[in-house]
């Protein structure tokens, strides 16, 4: 008898784009990619706080490497990813949340988080393809959505429309692209502990109403996402495509 053998988690080889990467999940998402061996470049507006973490990782043993990113920003967004050679793995991290009523939302607000989290996500994720397509090699690409793909939440009507958004154009994007060997995913989180979320976690109410919904009675942390992010980009997701891990503490369940 011959045992099955278990496939790899590392990336050691592997070229990673991290957008959104200077803080909470995108960082989280860099760290635990250059832990398995890829080379990792973050990708962030602000570059400072990028560098900081590319000499952290540095002096850890990874490899990384810092770029000023403005997803929103197509044309340029599209210039900076064909330079070099072709990411094996994508995880936009970069996201946008301005919550309220659906009745006092303006034109500028959807704009601004439809633009970044709607356009710059497909944007990025074609940009990406494109160049894994061009040298005939596959890839794993991971856009962070949300638990809100699939549920409503208050205040929170133009996200959820953003994140439903992503989870259809994932889905047409692996279809197209599973020929190629290219996989397309989703992440689906729960509330994580990150500096975007502050605003939620310090209204009282809304801290009752998070902890009503996840089963696990607690909120999420960043390490919960760095295992899943591991997985989806390596060869021990081989067969995934065109789906969504939801990381939710059971919030979806019900």
């Amino acid at each position: 008898m011959t045992l099955p053998i278990t496939p790899s988690f590392r990336l050691t080889g592997k070229r990673a784009l991290v957008a959104g990467a200077s803080s909470g999940i995108g960082l989280g998402c860099a760290v635990a990619l250059g832990a398995a061996g890829a080379q990792v470049t973050l990708a962030a507006r602000n570059l400072a706080k990028l560098r900081d973490a590319v000499g952290q990782m540095q002096a850890a043993g990874m490899q990384a490497e810092a770029v000023q990113l403005d997803v929103a920003d197509v044309a340029t967004t599209e210039a900076a990813v064909a330079k070099g050679e072709p990411y094996d793995v994508l995880v936009n991290s970069a996201g946008l949340a301005i919550h309220g009523p659906a009745t006092e939302t303006t034109e500028a607000d959807f704009d601004a988080v439809a633009g970044l989290n709607i356009k710059g996500a497909y944007f990025l994720t074609r940009a990406v393809a494109k160049g894994l397509i061009a040298a005939g090699k596959p890839g794993s690409l991971i856009n962070i959505s949300s638990q809100m793909a699939f549920v409503g939440g208050i205040d929170r009507a133009v996200y959820c429309a953003t994140k439903h958004a992503v989870e259809g154009f994932t889905k047409a994007m692996a279809i197209e692209w599973g020929k190629q060997g290219i996989r397309v995913n989703t992440i689906c989180p729960t509330f994580i502990r990150t500096p975007l979320t502050e605003p939620t976690f310090s209204n009282p109410d809304r801290v009752a109403w998070i902890m009503d919904k996840i089963k696990l009675n607690r909120v999420g942390e960043v390490s919960d996402i760095m295992g899943p992010v591991v997985y989806l980009a390596s060869d021990a997701s081989a067969l995934m495509t065109g789906t969504h891990m939801l990381i939710d503490g059971g919030w979806t369940a019900d």
